[in-house]
């Protein structure tokens, strides 16, 4: 009996020193059948605990027969797919939901989450930034950074051009994982790790971290930061930002409610609760002091923005004539264009 928090079966590329720069799992799972994790620990000798295994021809095989044997066609058909890969292959096998150690197990994390099988915070990535190098991301798929000047030399030399589109720690999510009902209208804007809910519109200057996102559905035209979950029915509006929370920083994670509308331009640094409004170009940091205003505007009390955090129903604004930031009930919730969300 073998039980499994996740199994990924992938390809990726490594540097001259064998070590692994990326992977693309095609098909994660999260808890994985019972029949799939014991025919995949016997045939690869599983011994327990978090374990990346790299394969060969006579591993791929072995395994393909072990999945069908037991009845998972989909995995079997992927260690099929794999058997005359000249790339390299891992199996990578998590006992249980703990720091990623190595790149294919970040990776493999980075795929469960865009794959819509666990939210952000769903899953355990404290250390990741450790363990992912820093590479350039070309035309010609992932490259050491340290071997990127004689891959460019060889380019040329070859009448080529090696096209380095950014050099980072994280992908771009479309190239791994697509998921099912969403417009991105620029990919290189969302990162491998992103959770995108069906739905969601991200539009040109629109930005979604790793660890983020969106219940869907969404538009969102402003920056989701590291951590940050936007519930559905909200928009954040052109050059809008969220507070990023990221391992180890602030013990405050920011998320967007229900039918939010975050202006032009503005931002938060407080988690708002559903049907909340801050007006175009104002930040509302926990520090801010707010003034409370009643149904009649008659001033209540003033507070630091932190003690409204996760409350529904408000308008932030500022006062044009004193330039203090005001909260009232927001009489009045977001209504995203429906024909705008339609993206099946």
């Amino acid at each position: 009996m073998t039980q499994l928090y996740s199994l990924g079966l992938g390809v990726g590329t490594q540097n001259l020193n064998n070590e692994w720069l990326e992977v693309f799992y095609p098909q994660p799972l999260l808890n994985p059948a019972e029949a799939t994790a014991s025919a995949v620990a016997q045939a690869l000798n599983y011994q327990g605990g978090n374990q990346v295994i790299e394969l060969d021809v006579d591993k791929m095989q072995g395994l393909a027969e072990a999945l069908e044997q037991a009845g998972d066609d989909a995995q079997a058909a992927i260690a099929r797919s794999f058997i005359h890969s000249k790339r390299p292959l891992v199996a990578t096998l998590l006992a249980e939901d703990s720091a990623p150690k190595s790149v294919p197990e970040g990776y493999l994390k980075l795929h469960l989450i865009s794959h819509r099988l666990v939210k952000p915070h769903g899953t355990d990535l404290t250390g990741l930034f450790g363990c992912l190098p820093n590479v350039a991301w070309t035309n010609q798929g992932a490259v050491d950074l340290d071997e990127l000047p004689e891959r460019q030399l060889q380019a040329r030399l070859a009448g080529d051009l090696l096209e380095v589109a950014c050099v980072d720690k994280f992908p771009k999510m479309t190239n791994y994982v697509v998921p099912k009902g969403v417009r991105i209208a620029h990919t290189a804007r969302v990162r491998l790790g992103a959770y995108l809910g069906e739905g969601t519109t991200i539009m040109h200057e629109g930005f979604v971290n790793f660890n983020a996102g969106t219940a869907g559905p969404g538009m969102i035209e402003g920056r989701i930061s590291a951590g940050v979950f936007v519930e559905s029915g909200s928009d954040l509006g052109g050059g809008s930002s969220t507070m990023g929370t990221l391992s180890g920083g602030g013990n405050i994670i920011i998320s967007i409610g229900k039918e939010c509308l975050l202006g032009a331009n503005a931002g938060t640094g407080i988690p708002l609760g559903d049907r909340c409004t801050i007006e175009s170009g104002l930040y509302i940091t926990a520090g801010t002091k707010v003034v409370v205003l009643d149904d009649q505007g008659n001033e209540v009390n003033t507070v630091k923005a932190r003690e409204l955090a996760n409350q529904s129903g408000l308008l932030f604004r500022r006062n044009s004539l004193t330039g203090r930031v005001e909260c009232v009930t927001n009489k009045t919730a977001v209504q995203l264009n429906e024909s705008l969300h339609v993206n099946n």
